[in-house]
């Protein structure tokens, strides 16, 4: 408990440090920030999520420097933004309490306490320093800095993430009442703070509500889904009524889709993100946070576990196991709806924004691979936090910021050999594509020799 007190406080610190960091030009605030804000300061003080009147007598400027253009459409006569209501509703009663600045140190306090959530399931997998140190330096990669006191709700839906799948492997062993309610609760928050975090949330229950089915708790499954299920129907009821619509999407301005891709071919044509996401010069997370490398480790070890089937031979292993494989799809299901549905990977905010909510639970898997390759793990830690302070110094004191114009922190001259996914060059496109097939290759080999192997073994 000392030690996960301690986390919280040493990240609480670092995220507090960030506090006055530019986004562009003279603001603090880019992208959808300052429209949650104006969001929540209508929530404050008129009790709805309706910005019209907001806009008229410019109240973003409290906040915002320069012009700010609506977004969406008029739904009723009411302009509520294609944001969604929930992330404005909870970051309310800290804005009333300090404004923007009060908002900012809530959201480093949840995102703290996601860390070290996600620190107590990496303590599942391996023991301490590894855990302590997958947690921490992760906490302080670039990304989760940078988001730490963001005003999107990324970093709050992972921290609801993390804990509900800290309940999960819990119930696996302890299916009680307690440990359910907690886990469907903190899963019937996401959809309230975006239905792009719902998938996510979809595996983590299923890996919930298996253990109760199995132990015959069948009238706790049903009642501890029918919770998380409540809360999505009456997100979906208070969306009709706000946006004309099962989402907030629906009040997209006219034209304008929330995939803003067409079916078949567009989502295909995406594809390549699966690659870019992580290696792109500008927005790749392993360009920024090379730590996150250590995860396909604890990937490789997982797989090796389940195929010389550890678990039957060693029983301790199974709840190891259980917390990668967790771990692991949450990572494959938000991977593939920030390549394929998410509008576009190139935004006006800093990179990896649509992997963060997965990014808590990458640390036992990050955590797995740095106690195999301890030092090979300690080398990507230090190039991360270099990175780290090397993008804090810069923003704070030289002339770049945190969505724009962002320094070549931390391969310095040698970040101009990544590929750029942005550029007219076909090259990065090429290489997306070697790499997809150069890992299906691998995959497709070690599932023939697992069949081999188990085709070969005795009875």
């Amino acid at each position: 408990m000392r030690r996960s007190v301690a986390l919280w406080l040493l990240l609480v610190a670092a995220y507090a440090a960030t506090l006055g960091l530019h986004a562009f030009g003279d603001s603090e605030y880019g992208g959808d920030e300052p429209h949650y804000l104006l969001a929540a300061k209508s929530v404050v003080e008129d009790g709805d999520v309706d910005v019209r009147d907001e806009y008229v007598a410019r109240a973003y400027e409290a906040f915002y420097p320069y012009e700010l253009e609506r977004k969406g459409r008029r739904t009723d006569g009411r302009l509520n933004e294609p944001i969604g209501a929930g992330f404005p509703v909870l970051i309310a009663p800290a804005y009333a309490v300090g404004g923007a600045t009060a908002v900012e140190l809530f959201l480093a306090a949840i995102t703290a306490l996601g860390i070290v959530v996600a620190y107590r399931l990496a303590l599942r997998v391996v023991p301490d320093p590894w855990a302590l140190g997958a947690a921490a330096a992760v906490g302080l990669s670039p990304p989760l800095l940078a988001y730490a006191t963001a005003v999107y709700p990324e970093a709050v839906a992972g921290t609801a993430l993390a804990g509900a799948a800290l309940m999960a492997v819990r119930l696996d062993s302890r299916p009680g009442r307690r440990n359910a309610f907690v886990c469907f609760a903190l899963l019937g928050l996401l959809p309230w703070l975006g239905m792009r975090f719902v998938p996510a949330g979809l595996v983590v229950g299923f890996f919930a509500a298996r253990p109760l089915w199995r132990s015959r708790r069948r009238t706790l499954a049903i009642g501890s889904v029918e919770l998380s299920l409540f809360s999505l129907a009456l997100c979906v009821g208070i969306n009709e009524a706000l946006f004309s619509g099962p989402t907030q999407y629906a009040a997209n301005a006219s034209g304008v889709s929330a995939t803003g891709a067409t079916f078949p071919v567009g989502y295909a044509e995406r594809s390549y993100r699966l690659v870019a996401l992580f290696i792109d010069r500008g927005y790749g997370l392993l360009r920024w946070a090379p730590v996150f490398l250590l995860a396909f480790g604890g990937l490789w070890w997982l797989w090796r576990s389940h195929r010389e089937r550890l678990a039957r031979a060693v029983p301790q292993l199974r709840e190891i196991e259980l917390t990668g494989d967790l771990c692991a799809a949450v990572l494959g299901v938000q991977l593939a709806l920030a390549a394929f549905l998410a509008p576009t990977m190139f935004g006006f905010w800093f990179p990896a924004r649509h992997l963060v909510a997965a990014l808590f639970l990458a640390v036992p898997l990050v955590a797995w691979g740095l106690r195999h390759l301890p030092r090979v793990g300690m080398l990507l830690a230090a190039l991360t936090l270099a990175a780290s302070v090397w993008l804090y110094a810069d923003v704070r004191w030289g002339s770049s910021s945190l969505a724009v114009d962002r320094p070549r922190a931390p391969f310095g001259p040698l970040t101009d050999l990544l590929p750029r996914f942005t550029s007219d060059s076909a090259w990065p496109f090429l290489l997306a594509g070697a790499i997809g097939a150069g890992v299906a290759v691998l995959v497709l080999l070690e599932l023939r020799s697992s069949r081999t192997v188990e085709g070969g073994s005795p009875h």
